[in-house]
């Protein structure tokens, strides 16, 4: 279970604390310089654009996914290298502009010893080289440290790399040997404008210092303005109205806290212990303006009689004390008082424990810091201990003298049952919901919309926090758009009356909003519940919408079906996702646990959080859990699916969607009504007149039939079509839709071989290398992409496209061309 963390070196601890102390900051800039989303380290540092739309990024992932539409996605490597060359295993090819956002590896139980170096070209320089291990055991240094890299440990099963790395005209990624399980998250970019490629000598301490206070603090910066606290009752089955805002602004912080609640009693987490002599140190956050602070401490009861001096900044300030043994399998927390003499005007203090005595040591699990600010109890750091967190302990500057113990616990606390099914009524019973300019655009249940569904369990991710201290809040910092109005609403359908109920919500005026709503450059924030039973043999949909937008992530809460044997084969489940009309899934996944970045079953069910992704929520067999019940979260910032027409977002539920679940999620998304891509023209390389038509010629051309089947969801329906492979020039005439501003490509095509490329022109303009490295020999149908620079179609009706495969590749096939125009 995941305390959190914040400070690292000195640097970086100075850049986190300036934040603390509620600097007001200014809106929201809803205008970018490009429409590919945010570039390089932007992607962090510009988190008060996540509404801006990205019509410029296609959002990509290649990935060791089973060919064959089974369940061997990586256990032996058999799709897991594009080709091999002497540096090894090429996981990651791509000719143009474009970013690699994210990575994720996975064997061995999450070591990546086996993998040997992982290298990264970009722009034809080499700008990583190391052993994967140590990439993400973060002993390169800046930028290469937690939590931009996650070890096993760090994550439960898996090694990740969130460092987002442009380049202009061409990446690769090759491991050393077979990495077996993979993904690599990029998106591709229509042109190199505003694009420069990643300097590995960037450190980024601001963005390291940010991301170490996720479920903390805002990533955006401070909201200066606050509206009426809204406090009372809420009866059941009535809604109550928490928060109106007139004019054009953002809701920038949605924070609400029900004390009915109570925290799930189920609880895995990993800790230390010091014996005679030991002591443990570290370093956290507090706010600069509180008027004292609150330390709570996890501990295992089971060891009798502990006792151990708490010191700060070295003065003592009380004693931690267990008394007598309780039997094993219990969890209790002890908080000690910090005087304010101690703390005010801080940003941070150093704490110290010494042992003083115990039956056999002294245990630690965790540690939260909460700041009283105006009689408001405010979380302001966390440090959680153990073998489990390797880049936490560090980014503290933990240090634990006489270690005598470290492992894992599976504990409860003492709860009545009644209390957890009451609190269990209250998350999925009540419903946050947003309406903005006249539309409800958020309608989610309270614990998914925060970001756990199954019970109140300790979440923090970088765009929420639920805090599961009595006096605790949950926090959302999705940045929400109106033109003119807002209003927040708790829709209470628990059928438990609720009592205090405070809600805190803060927002800035913003004149340019409205504007930018208008235009499209933005979009409306979306948080959509869906939920239900699986169904045999079909995909569970986050989100199927039309229009265009971007996806950030989901809240997912999985109930398994199965009452013995594999109880988690629903995590067997890949992610499979569609954008603007596309046959072929751009991402397609290995497995759901592998989705929520993670590995081997979340490490048979260690739970875990990082600001990006997580499992906050394990039950078993009890705590309103039938059978085997995960709840888990998943946030793509810099890798956010952009869609310009429709989305389709699914998971499996097991190998082939054959294990039976319910399943409820709730999807981060922005969007507008409105599509900003549609089809123009269509070319049937087929049929004779469709040829004729558009003016298609071809040198070096042989024509069949192929019946095959797309990857995907359709991999069970056979379709037939001609396909021609071409060897020489290839040219067509293509139709645009007015206005065009920009166009898209496809390209159904045969990849039973891979490695397809040719260089592409418009009207006698180099367009780019289109590289297909991808191949299937079983579902042989594709459906890539190319994207057209906008100075090449902007304003024409048509274009002359000329396609010369590359000597040496594969002769280039294609049944069909469709052309999309972008018109915004």
């Amino acid at each position: 279970m995941r305390f959190g963390s914040l400070l690292a070196s000195t640097v970086i601890s100075a850049l986190v604390l300036s934040t603390v102390s509620g600097v007001a900051h200014a809106a929201p800039k809803p205008v970018s310089a490009t429409d590919k989303g945010p570039i390089g380290w932007q992607v962090y540092r510009q988190m008060d654009q996540l509404a801006m739309m990205r019509p410029g990024a296609v959002s990509r992932q290649f990935s060791s996914f089973d060919r064959t539409g089974g369940n061997d996605d990586g256990f032996v490597g058999t799709y897991s290298c594009l080709r091999t060359t002497a540096s090894g295993c090429v996981i990651a090819e791509r000719t143009g502009a474009g970013q690699i956002d994210s990575m994720w590896f996975t064997r061995d139980y999450g070591s990546m010893v086996n993998n040997g170096r992982l290298k990264i070209e970009l722009d034809g320089q080499v700008v990583l080289d190391d052993l994967l291990e140590e990439v993400v055991d973060g002993k390169l240094g800046a930028p290469w440290v937690w939590p931009l890299v996650g070890n096993g440990e760090d994550t439960s099963g898996a090694g990740v790399v969130k460092v987002p790395m442009p380049y202009r005209e061409s990446m690769r990624v090759t491991v050393q040997a077979n990495p077996l399980f993979y993904h690599v998250a990029y998106r591709d970019f229509a042109d190199a404008d505003g694009v420069q490629t990643f300097n590995p000598a960037d450190q980024a301490l601001d963005v390291i210092a940010k991301l170490r206070a996720y479920g903390i603090r805002d990533p955006k910066g401070d909201a200066a303005l606050k509206a009426p606290v809204s406090k009372g009752a809420i009866s059941a089955r009535t809604s109550k109205n928490v928060a109106a805002l007139a004019g054009s602004g953002w809701v920038t912080q949605l924070r609400v806290k029900i004390p009915q609640i109570v925290a799930s009693p189920r609880v895995g987490d990993d800790g230390s212990a010091f014996a005679i002599g030991g002591s443990t140190t570290f370093k956290v956050a507090v706010d600069p303006e509180n008027s004292g602070v609150r330390i709570t401490r996890r501990y295992d009861p089971q060891i009798g009689n502990q006792r151990a001096r708490l010191l700060v900044d070295g003065t003592q300030v009380g004693f931690w004390e267990s008394g007598p043994r309780v039997p094993a399998g219990e969890w209790r927390d002890q908080t000690i008082m910090i005087p304010p003499a101690l703390t005010a005007g801080k940003s941070s203090v150093t704490i110290r424990n010494e042992y003083v005595a115990s039956d056999l040591d002294v245990n630690e699990f965790g540690y939260t810091i909460h700041s009283n600010i105006g009689g408001d109890w405010r979380r302001t750091d966390v440090m959680d201990v153990g073998p489990n967190h390797p880049g936490e302990q560090a980014a503290h500057g933990y240090v634990i003298r006489g270690l005598n113990w470290q492992g894992y616990r599976v504990y409860r606390y003492p709860v009545p049952a009644a209390e957890v099914t009451r609190s269990d009524a209250v998350l999925s019973g009540v419903r946050v919901v947003v309406s903005v300019d006249g539309k409800t655009t958020v309608d989610a249940p309270l614990g998914e919309f925060f970001g756990s569904g199954l019970g109140e369990y300790d979440t923090m991710t970088l765009m929420s926090s639920m805090d599961t201290a009595p006096d605790g809040w949950y926090t959302s910092w999705w940045p929400m758009p109106y033109a003119r109005n807002a209003t927040v609403v708790l829709v209470n359908e628990s059928g438990v009356p609720l009592g205090d109920v405070t809600v805190e919500t803060d927002y800035v005026n913003d004149p340019s909003v409205a504007a930018a709503l208008q235009s499209g450059k933005i979009g409306y924030f979306r948080a959509t519940k869906v939920g239900g039973n699986t169904v045999p043999s079909q995909d569970f949909t986050f989100l199927q919408t039309s229009g265009r937008g971007v996806y950030y992530g989901v809240s997912h809460s999985m109930r398994g079906a199965i009452p013995n044997g594999n109880m988690r084969l629903y995590l067997e489940g890949d992610e499979r996702v569609y954008v603007d009309g596309a046959a072929s899934p751009t991402i397609y996944g290995t497995g759901t646990e592998d989705f929520y970045e993670s590995g081997w079953y979340f490490r048979d069910g260690v739970t875990y959080t990082m600001p990006l992704a997580g499992n906050p929520a394990w039950e078993l067999n009890g705590d309103g859990c039938q059978h085997d019940c995960t709840g888990a979260y998943r946030l793509m910032i810099g890798e956010a699916v952009s869609f310009s027409s429709n989305l389709r977002f699914d998971i499996q539920h097991g190998p082939v969607n054959d294990a039976p679940a319910n399943y409820s999620s709730t999807s981060y998304w922005y969007g507008q009504s409105t599509p900003a891509l549609a089809e123009s023209d269509a070319l049937d390389v087929a049929d004779d007149a469709s040829r004729a038509a558009h003016g298609y010629q071809s040198t070096g051309e042989t024509r069949r039939t192929l019946q095959s089947t797309f990857e995907g969801k359709d991999d069970k329906v056979n379709v037939t079509d001609g396909v021609a492979s071409t060897t020489g020039e290839i040219t067509f005439t293509l139709k645009l839709a007015p206005g065009s501003s920009g166009a898209r490509i496809l390209r159904m095509n045969d990849q039973s071989e891979a490695y397809q490329q040719a260089s592409v022109s418009v009207d006698g303009m180099a367009a780019g290398t289109w590289l297909q490295p991808l191949g299937n020999t079983s579902s042989r149908w594709l459906e890539d992409s190319f994207d057209l620079p906008a100075n090449l179609v902007a304003g024409k009706s048509s274009v002359t496209v000329r396609i010369v495969p590359q000597s040496g590749s594969p002769a280039w096939s294609a049944a069909r061309y469709r052309m999309l125009t972008k018109t915004a």
